[in-house]
């Protein structure tokens, strides 16, 4: 058995067979998350990094590279290989920074923005279900598992993305 401390200093005890099926159902549901964004990208030729690359530029409208390789925890090969791609496809534009030169300031094109959309729609959509078939008390549980489940580098990163 594991315990687990919570906010209130209380023990949650979980049997380690619960633990191993909380990280099944991470798996399963994470399967079924990405499910429907996959069938859209694949008729793109795209996979999840073009997903997650188109995400958070379009949350940060002129983000750098830099800062988008420190969002995502990609090599920098691996990202310009998904922006270099984006770029071609008329999705995203890359701007030299106006104050440092060396700096590519990403944005999404009209393109890019209405795939966006897209996929956002899809997600959005079983999440709005997901939560309202689980309740209000099991999505304030979810947030707060999924907050604590963070480093507190990447937590900090979230809380700013609010």
């Amino acid at each position: 058995m594991s315990e687990i401390r919570t906010r209130g200093d209380s023990l949650l005890f979980l049997t380690d067979a619960q633990l191993r099926r909380g990280i099944e159902a991470m798996f399963f549901a994470y399967r079924g998350f990405t499910a429907d964004p996959d069938r859209i990208l694949g008729q793109y030729g795209y996979g999840r990094a073009h997903h997650r690359a188109i995400h958070f530029i379009n949350r940060w409208p002129g983000t750098t590279v830099n800062n988008l390789l420190s969002i995502l925890g990609v090599t920098k090969q691996s990202l310009n290989r998904v922006l270099r791609t984006l770029v071609e496809d008329g999705l995203v534009e890359s701007a030299v920074g106006t104050r440092d030169r060396r700096e590519r300031h990403l944005t999404l094109t009209e393109k890019g923005r209405a795939l966006e959309a897209e996929l956002n729609e899809v997600q959005t959509a079983r999440m709005r279900d997901a939560f309202r078939r689980a309740g209000p008390e099991a999505v304030a549980g979810f947030r707060t598992v999924l907050e604590e489940m963070m480093d507190e580098d990447l937590k900090r990163l979230f809380e700013g993305t609010a």
